[in-house]
């Protein structure tokens, strides 16, 4: 089974809130039908999402709202500081130049198969961008929105009246280009490579111009990342199904689903790797029901909800089988 590339879902910080506010409740319910569970259900949590998943989501509002521009309505709103220890990381460094390095570096921590880069030609600077699913249906949004996350880095440093000397961008050329270059201000060329910023050279050595973050270091990205974006199979799904477990509704279907895979691939793929969906899920909601019930005062019945069971009594006797004590005692004991 090929790799199956994800990335950070604090890229998706606050864009359901947005989508509700821009075009409505329905488009954002179709969204989340799209990728299988409710995204904004995930937000401040640190959990990766497939690609596939980020398009379905996008494309689903964008189809469900008949909004052909929905990309151009994210970029400006998007912004690498929302990132997590990733964007501050990245923003925290002293000049524009290391600010780029940075992502460069640190970018393992944040996705799978994705690429970035800054080249110098002539007096010209190249910020570049590519996603690991470019030329799916609907990249086309994620594109736009990708200029927009990198626009965010330069214009932490550069002055406010910045503007790019032009933004490429790998889809094909719209029938109307006017709306891009509003957006951008500045001249938009397509069928690009990746897409990227051009800036003059001199602005790399440009120096942060908002107040620093506190210092965060490449380990201290690593160590909130668990090491990097998963890449092993078994490793994706135990990640969408922990995505799922904060959502209160696991199975399989939905996880297929955001994976972009059929439900008997997914099944072959955990049985070569020597288990199954269940019993992943299975240690995932107890994994959680562990952690509300030792970290938090909620009531039994409250984590029993939250876990996805149909009654208190359903999650007490699986909470005794695989701990040998029910939830109560468990809380109790510690």
């Amino acid at each position: 089974m090929a790799e199956i590339p994800v990335i950070s879902n604090h890229i998706l910080h606050g864009m359901p809130a947005f989508l509700r506010q821009v075009i409505g409740d329905r488009a954002l319910r179709q969204a989340n039908r799209a990728v299988g569970f409710d995204l904004e259900l995930t937000e401040g949590r640190n959990c990766f999402i497939p690609h596939a998943a980020v398009i379905g989501f996008l494309n689903g509002a964008a189809r469900a709202a008949g909004e052909p521009y929905l990309g151009l309505l994210l970029a400006p709103v998007m912004d690498a500081a929302n990132y997590g220890s990733f964007g501050h990381y990245v923003l925290g460094a002293d000049t524009l130049g290391n600010s780029i390095a940075r992502a460069t570096a640190a970018l393992c921590y944040h996705s799978t198969d994705d690429r970035m880069s800054v080249a110098i030609v002539g007096d010209e600077a190249r910020f570049s961008y590519v996603f690991a699913l470019a030329g799916r249906a609907g990249y086309d949004i994620v594109a736009c929105a990708a200029a927009g996350v990198l626009m965010s880095v330069l214009r932490a440093y550069l002055p406010i009246d910045w503007r790019p000397q032009r933004i490429e961008l790998d889809i094909d050329k719209p029938r109307q280009t006017g709306p891009f270059e509003d957006v951008f201000q500045c001249p938009v060329i397509f069928n690009a490579p990746a897409v990227t910023i051009v800036m003059e050279r001199h602005q790399l050595s440009t120096a942060q111009r908002r107040a620093s973050w506190s210092t965060i270091t490449i380990e201290d990205v690593a160590r909130d990342r668990q090491g990097g974006a998963p890449r092993d199979v078994l490793d994706v799904v135990v990640e969408q199904i922990r995505a799922q477990v904060l959502t209160g509704s696991v199975t399989i279907d939905s996880a297929a689903q955001s994976m972009d895979i059929s439900i008997r691939t997914l099944q072959r793929a955990l049985n070569r790797a020597g288990t199954d969906f269940r019993s992943l899920a299975n240690a995932a909601r107890l994994q959680r029901a562990i952690e509300l019930l030792r970290h938090t005062r909620g009531s039994v019945t409250r984590v029993s909800a939250e876990m996805g069971y149909s009654s208190p009594a359903n999650f007490a006797r699986a909470f005794r089988r695989a701990t040998g004590r029910g939830p109560r005692e468990f809380r109790a004991g510690i």
